[in-house]
């Protein structure tokens, strides 16, 4: 019976060191999110906001809204590097960040964990 709890013992821990080394090399980069981040908000914006506007505003800038949000994609990447703050837990990773655009804009904050090359965004709210 004493060998079976030691073998169990041994088992939980070989398991758990596996754990631990495969989290930390799957903890992904602060670029990674980046990327992920403009993702979504792109998509959000895309689906949310450009069908808000109306065709009118569209004809009269003279522009597509969805080739609008493309066009800035590299601009709302390096706001989102410059607005947010990475707290790297060696198994995990925590973002949090902070978009504000200007004062007519709402703003927005965003916490986000990243694990296994993932990211799970679990607080969105508008500021």
């Amino acid at each position: 019976m004493k060998l079976w709890n030691i073998l169990a013992y041994v088992s939980s821990i070989g398991l758990a060191a596996v754990l631990g080394v495969v989290m930390a090399n799957t903890n992904p980069n602060q670029s990674a999110y980046e990327d992920y981040a403009a993702l979504q908000l792109t998509s959000y914006l895309k689906k949310d906001v450009c069908n808000q506007t109306s065709k009118l505003i569209e004809r009269l800038i003279n522009t597509n809204c969805d080739k609008l949000i493309d066009s800035a994609n590299p601009q709302m990447r390096q706001l989102l590097s410059l607005t947010t703050e990475r707290q790297d837990l060696i198994f995990f990773s925590v973002y949090r960040t902070e978009f504000k655009v200007n004062n007519w804009i709402p703003s927005y904050r965003f916490e986000t964990v990243g694990a296994f090359n993932n990211f799970y965004t679990y607080s969105a709210e508008q500021q």
